[in-house]
């Protein structure tokens, strides 16, 4: 059977974001101590609230390891990649107001939430549009472990999709 129509995953246009539309994106990620090793290691940080289990346990007054909390962020921004901007961002421009209110443990599931907070169309890039994301990332009782306000350049929907 022949499909009457073809749809391809993809994150949405600039043209279909809507200021004060919440997304939650799901399912959510749980973040396991070989996650916060690698990304620890990968990238050259060597504190040892990550690393130093001995260290961090006798430390008040999480007395366990934290997740690293640019792992926390970065799994927070790709939890909503499928569902807004897989393959209709150009780029990123910035982060700002990235604050992270609770720890991440081992075991802990990320959920994220982005509210499109602004968007206007770009004077010097036709075609492409600036978003503004703000991210929020919750653990699985609810509370809040990061926020962070993000401006992407979106790509605007091409001429027959």
């Amino acid at each position: 059977m022949e499909p009457v129509r073809r749809v391809v995953q993809r994150g949405l246009w600039f043209d279909e974001l809507e200021i004060g539309v919440l997304y939650e994106h799901r399912p959510g990620r749980t973040i396991t101590e070989a996650d916060n090793v690698a990304f620890t290691t990968q990238t050259m940080n060597t504190q040892a609230l990550h690393l130093d289990a001995a260290f961090a346990d006798g430390l008040p007054p999480f007395n366990q390891r934290l997740v690293n909390s640019m792992l926390t962020l970065s799994t927070l921004v790709g939890l909503s990649v499928t569902q807004l901007t897989q393959g209709t961002i150009v780029g990123n421009l910035g982060f700002s107001e990235v604050a992270f209110p609770k720890p991440m443990f081992h075991g802990d599931t990320l959920y994220a939430e982005t509210l499109v907070t602004a968007k206007r169309e770009s004077k010097s890039r036709p075609g492409e549009g600036i978003a503004t994301f703000a991210h929020t990332g919750r653990n699985q009782h609810g509370d809040v472990v990061a926020t962070a306000v993000r401006q992407t350049l979106m790509r605007m929907r091409p001429n027959g999709e």
